[in-house]
């Protein structure tokens, strides 16, 4: 990750040593975004105060979410664990990074690391260690080798994808004829949401409550 920033932001005479030491105030992040994405970031470049390299973090952690499009929820750092030269979080929000913008960059599958946990209770120290992936399983890069099928599919052989589609809609009529609905265009009757739901339901066998969804949505926001 290291030779990759320096490779990366040569032409910006940046020279990166540590992980820990030299991304925690924005400063080498701002300039990776704005030559990897042509991200403009509305902040200083330059930083001094904690307060405003907060502030700059927020900015810039806040566009790279954006541009990955990553929900709060899936975000393994944070403007605090990054201000604080957490390691993990600067490794994990490096490689979502280079994942994104570089994906064919050789990063080593089925890195992780052991953490310890230390909590302080009233009976004394309590510790909890676990293992976490800092880079994806090899099972987890050949599912997404194996979806890039599709892709080769739609780009180089557009003749077969009517036989794929015909394939497809056998199967999805084979779950939801059960239900008395027959599906005639993937495209357009998949678009609203509630086949996927009812055929969901059919392969893993339950009953999905009417009253969690619109059986017959009538607007974007009841689709969503």
């Amino acid at each position: 990750l290291i030779d990759w920033l320096n490779t990366t932001l040569k032409e910006e005479h940046i020279v990166v040593k540590s992980l820990e030491e030299d991304l925690y105030d924005g400063l080498v992040l701002h300039h990776l975004l704005e030559n990897l994405g042509s991200l403009k970031l509305d902040v200083d470049k330059i930083a001094l105060t904690e307060k405003k390299q907060r502030q700059k973090l927020s900015v810039i952690l806040e566009a790279v979410a954006k541009c990955l499009q990553l929900e709060e929820s899936q975000l393994k750092w944070s403007v605090e664990s990054i201000l604080s030269k957490d390691l993990l979080s600067t490794l994990h929000l490096l490689v979502a990074i280079a994942k994104h913008f570089e994906p064919n960059l050789a990063v080593p599958p089925n890195v992780q690391v052991e953490t310890i946990t230390i909590e302080n209770t009233s009976r004394g120290l309590k510790t909890a260690n676990a293992m976490e992936y800092i880079t994806e399983s090899k099972e987890n890069l050949e599912a997404q080798s194996k979806d890039d099928a599709f892709d080769d599919l739609f780009s180089r052989a557009p003749d077969k994808l009517d036989a794929v589609k015909k394939a497809f809609l056998q199967f999805v009529n084979q779950h939801v004829g059960k239900l008395g609905l027959n599906v005639k265009d993937i495209e357009s009757q998949f678009a609203d949401g509630v086949i996927l739901l009812l055929l969901i339901g059919q392969l893993e066998g339950y009953f999905l409550n009417l009253r969690d969804f619109f059986l017959t949505p009538a607007s974007t926001t009841e689709m969503v």
